[in-house]
């Protein structure tokens, strides 16, 4: 049997002696505390010396990657030349902790979707003792605070990334040392609240917190279950008594960095003494190597906890919205006050609104998919009416929204969504796909599956069109604009269920070939291709309008009774006065969607809670599905990811919520009436049945 003796600084009322079994070797291991006493150390050292297999020392504050500083400490610089004096083999686990510590933050990254730290909100309470945790998190993310200023020092002060902790380590560290002002002013009461404030603040804006071994309960001290709940927590060597405490306060997901070699929990440095003393490998400069090599042989992962939800995973979105009117402005509370003492200066403050740079309307959070997965995010608003859009050269707009995707992402969004822009825009949505600072999406693969999606619901709502086989609606549908990208994509939608479907455009060739191609897809289906929307129209159910062409083309006083209108075009073809006109015509613009969790909170946004517009809810899709791509680029829709995003929209719990109007959202009372007044106006007239 091996043996092992671990001579800890730490307290001697923490000793252990436990036998254990690693790589087919059985081993007995004994811990000497000295509580924080070098000359017992060196004296237990000198003691056990060619008496063990291996020797490790722990408790020793292992020096930071970043600046050239070693130990520091003489006391302790003497006890490291020791162990190098020894016969016996004398680890102190810096190897392991710095290998465990980059390998499990590669094999987390890579295992969880490749995308588990992208674009994450960092905390580390000292970037010093995490250089190592530091430097590969720089890798995935920018958005990393580091407390060491205020926590060494005093000075109420966060270090904001890589670059200042650095600068830190290598000439304000030392210098402040000799010049200890921190200490100086952290005795006053007033900045020690202060200091405490700012890195709460820090913490709750934060998704992930980097907590050391040592001074672990002194870290947390000062924080309750509200501080960390949700939160995941990186660290190392998690003993039950850590873990414990984490659960207690409501951590989400703990991160231990240090290999699990044997069922009882023990630090880094005996995992490493397991490891060289099974292996029998030589203290050389090739250690790193030969431990990398049997933690991936061992299969020795990191190890997560998750004390209440298995697997829990929260994604991060950001959605760009922009008021589609004068009057959404009043939406935010500072110009709905100003349009209540001063209703003439509204014109002056959309203007005005239209050069601030982009904010955060809302956070949106409590959405969580069947699958378990969560997504939260922020609602970002460029300020911009449609009236200013067209006011100012695309490129002015392009601007703002590359500036709101930087700020999307140092909020921490992983992907982000962009609101249904005018026609004159979908050039710049290229570009800001291009050149944004987050994977884009436009949200027009979902926006047009919902609106058939509301189609087809509000055919059934209306009861007028018989089905067959309780999939093939009996009626005829007409699509208007047929051969773009939206509207082929409607007519490949329509024709999985009507019986028939006539495809209207300009260009006759195109025609042609998209119908060839719907009919090699459905042969079942009845198509019709016309150049002219007015040859078919008093026949058609329902009529698709995927452009603005439509204007032209079709005469609502000549629709038959009880046809449903849908209007995916911006600017909308009919005005509501225009749709007026026919109470017995059932005109749409869409549907909204609700989205899968019980407690979604986010502001206003002119639906009723819980419930989003398509384009936002693909983006919710994306996040909940970790795919941070550019997954609708543009003005182009692809059927493909139209049918794909509609199936991850029904595998994260989406559902059909409401059907939208030229005046908002319509109830079912509305949809009723128009029926009514369809059913009348056939009985009046026959023929027009």
């Amino acid at each position: 049997m091996k043996r092992i003796i671990n001579i800890s600084l730490g307290p001697e009322n923490e000793d252990y002696q436990l036998e254990t079994e690693f790589s087919g070797k059985k081993f007995f291991i004994q811990r000497f505390g000295t509580d924080n006493d070098l000359r017992h150390a060196e004296d237990l050292l000198l003691k056990w010396n060619k008496k063990a297999d291996v020797l490790c020392v722990s408790g020793i504050q292992y020096p930071s990657t970043f600046g050239n500083q070693g130990v520091t400490d003489s006391t302790t610089r003497d006890l490291l030349k020791l162990c190098d004096r020894v016969q016996t083999l004398v680890t102190t686990g810096e190897t392991l902790y710095r290998v465990s510590q980059e390998w499990s933050l590669r094999h987390i990254q890579f295992q969880l979707g490749n995308n588990y730290f992208t674009n994450a909100n960092v905390f580390f309470f000292s970037g010093m003792t995490s250089s190592t945790i530091a430097t590969v998190m720089s890798e995935y993310t920018d958005n990393m605070v580091f407390a060491d200023p205020i926590l060494e020092n005093g000075i109420p002060k966060l270090l904001c990334s890589i670059n200042e902790l650095k600068h830190y380590a290598q000439k304000a560290r030392s210098l402040l040392k000799m010049i200890p002002v921190g200490k100086l002013i952290a005795r006053k009461k007033q900045i020690h609240s202060l200091n405490i404030d700012i890195i709460k603040k820090a913490v709750k804006k934060a998704d992930i917190l980097i907590i050391p071994h040592h001074g672990f309960y002194e870290y947390l001290e000062d924080f309750s279950g509200e501080d960390l709940a949700g939160k995941t927590v990186i660290t190392t060597t998690a003993y039950d008594n850590r873990v414990d405490l984490l659960t207690e306060m409501e951590v989400g997901v703990i991160i231990d960095t240090t290999p699990k070699l044997i069922d009882t929990v023990v630090e880094g440095v005996v995992s490493e003494a397991l490891m060289i003393a099974a292996m029998e490998i030589p203290k050389s400069d090739q250690m790193k190597d030969d431990l990398l090599e049997i933690i991936s042989e061992q299969r020795l992962d990191p190890t997560i906890i998750y004390p209440f939800e298995p697997g829990k995973r929260v994604n991060r979105f950001a959605y760009l919205i922009h008021p589609l009117s004068r009057e959404y402005l009043k939406k935010i509370k500072a110009v709905e006050i100003i349009s209540e003492i001063s209703p003439k200066s509204m014109g002056i403050v959309e203007k005005a609104l239209a050069y601030t740079p982009p904010f955060v309307y809302s956070r949106v959070t409590g959405i969580k998919s069947p699958t378990g997965v969560e997504a939260q995010g922020w609602l970002i608003t460029i300020g911009e009416t449609p009236e200013q859009m067209q006011a100012h050269p695309p490129e002015f707009t392009t601007q703002k929204i590359l500036q709101a995707s930087r700020k999307a992402k140092k909020l921490g969004a992983q992907v982000m969504g962009i609101g249904m822009l005018p026609k004159q825009m979908h050039g710049a949505s290229l570009d800001v796909g291009k050149h944004a600072a987050l994977p884009t999406t436009t949200g027009n693969s979902y926006t047009a599956s919902t609106a058939l999606w509301a189609t087809a619901e509000a055919v059934r709502l209306m009861g007028l069109s018989k089905l067959r086989n309780k999939k093939t609606i009996l009626a005829k549908a007409m699509v208007i604009g047929a051969t773009g990208t939206v509207g082929a994509i409607c007519s490949r939608l329509l024709a999985t269920v009507f019986e028939e479907v006539v495809l209207v455009s300009r260009n006759m060739a195109k025609l042609l070939t998209l119908e060839d191609e719907i009919q090699t897809e459905k042969p079942d289906v009845k198509i019709r291709v016309s150049t002219r929307a007015d040859r078919y129209i008093e026949t058609i159910d329902v009529v698709v309008m995927a452009s603005l062409g439509a204007k032209n083309s079709i005469d609502i006083m000549r629709v038959k009774p009880g046809c449903v209108i849908t209007d995916i075009t911006r600017p909308m073809v009919f005005t509501p006065k225009e749709v007026a006109k026919r109470q017995d015509v059932l005109v749409i613009t869409g549907g909204e969607i609700l989205l899968p969790g019980e407690t979604v909170e986010m502001k206003d946004i002119g639906l009723p809670k819980k419930i989003a517009y398509a384009g936002l809810a693909e983006t919710i899709i994306l996040a909940l599905e970790g795919r941070f791509e550019e997954f609708t680029t543009g003005s182009e829709t692809q059927w493909e990811k139209v049918k794909e995003i509609y199936k991850l929209g029904l595998k994260h719990g989406m559902k059909l919520a409401s059907i939208s109007g030229v005046n908002g959202v319509l109830s079912e009372d509305e949809i009723a009436r128009v029926k009514e007044n369809a059913l009348k106006q056939m009985k009046k007239d026959p023929a027009a049945q």
